[in-house]
């Protein structure tokens, strides 16, 4: 099975005691950037720590290197990912001097209130691009709107990882694909998660960016020890940059660790230590008592103090994820045992398209003489 950036393969292994005797098989994953295309016969070299270790890969090795090692595509920049390990690759980043794209990279003035939406968690992405791409046709936005995905360098690196963002491109969810940082594989490369937010309006024309780490986030039972801090981050970037920072909360009432559960304490620590800028938090609109306990939480930490809270009607943007056909899980609940976490992410959605259509508005009467 293949698809753009990586193969999932069956490996047969040789020389492991408990599997000699069965000739049994793994599965793995090639990425076809680090590797070039394996073939069946090829002999391949595996890193099986995760799955030994019963971690959250889905069960896959991953091919380190193969013989015959298969051609690479010639470099098409300079610029190296996943620098000075042994896989380290050559990309052809939207800022380098070699990049078409490097002179508008060059005169990057601001963001001029572009919406960004910064998720903690990758399984928030889906709802916020399908409520966001619903919105803008429900509001008849006068172009097709583009909806830009920065992934950080937070968790997974190789967005071909990702199922689901070959999926929200087939739904036409998603228009674009940026990976910042060491994260590789985007349709465009930037050496920063700040340089991706100008590529996304420079060179990719969003409307709507969405920040998120990929799949395959770490969290530790500790208040700063978690991957999707990068929330926080993103933040304070979209801020300094000129752009309106929307936070998607996560929020869940089906998760068994009181530490997430109503508002996460991921997103208490986005909104009160991390981000230095002001932000738009919208809640959606949740059942009597789960609102309640989502306004204790608020007013415990005087989030409000520092950030907007706003209630959105998100229950039309979570019927365009449903009807979209997406399979979305988080932390393997589906949308129907999970639905404020996705009512929320859907939330912020909305509310980006909201925004843009504004800024639209305003530019276009910036531009009338009259």
């Amino acid at each position: 099975m293949e698809r753009p950036g990586v193969q999932e393969v069956r490996v047969r292994t040789e020389g492991r005691e408990q599997e000699a005797s069965d000739g049994s098989t793994r599965r793995a994953l090639n990425f076809t950037t680090l590797n070039g295309r394996v073939r069946p016969g090829d002999r391949v070299r595996l890193n099986t720590v995760a799955v030994e270790m019963q971690l959250g890969t889905g069960g896959y090795d991953f091919v380190i290197s193969s013989d015959p090692q298969p051609p690479l595509d010639p470099p098409a920049g300079h610029i190296l990912k996943l620098r000075y390990t042994p896989l380290q690759t050559p990309v052809l980043t939207v800022e380098a001097p070699e990049s078409p794209h490097h002179d508008a990279m060059r005169l990057f003035a601001g963001l001029d209130d572009l919406p960004v939406v910064c998720a903690e968690l990758h399984s928030q992405v889906p709802a916020i691009c399908a409520a966001a791409r619903w919105a803008l046709s429900a509001c008849h936005y006068p172009r097709p709107g583009r909806i830009v995905y920065v992934m950080t360098e937070g968790a997974a690196l190789p967005i071909a990882l990702s199922r689901l963002v070959p999926e929200m491109r087939r739904c036409g969810l998603l228009d674009t694909t940026i990976t910042a940082g060491q994260a590789f594989g985007g349709d465009l490369e930037a050496v920063n998660l700040y340089s991706a937010l100008a590529a996304a309006k420079e060179v990719a024309g969003a409307d709507i960016v969405v920040v998120a780490q990929g799949p395959g986030n770490v969290g530790t039972d500790t208040p700063l020890g978690f991957s999707g801090i990068d929330q926080g981050i993103a933040v304070n970037a979209a801020a300094s940059l000129g752009g309106v920072p929307i936070v998607a909360a996560r929020i869940s009432f089906a998760d068994p660790r009181t530490r997430h559960r109503g508002l996460s304490h991921h997103t208490v620590t986005t909104l009160c230590t991390v981000a230095r800028a002001h932000a738009l938090v919208p809640l959606p609109r949740l059942p009597k008592t789960q609102q309640q306990e989502l306004v204790r939480v608020l007013q415990e930490h005087r989030i409000e103090e520092t950030h907007q809270v706003i209630t959105v009607d998100a229950g039309r943007g979570l019927d365009a994820l449903l009807a979209s056909g997406l399979e979305v899980t988080t932390m393997g609940r589906t949308v129907e045992e999970e639905r404020p976490f996705f009512l929320a992410a859907a939330a912020a959605g909305l509310l980006a398209a909201q925004l843009a259509e504004i800024r639209l508005l305003n530019r276009k009467a910036g531009e009338d003489p009259g």
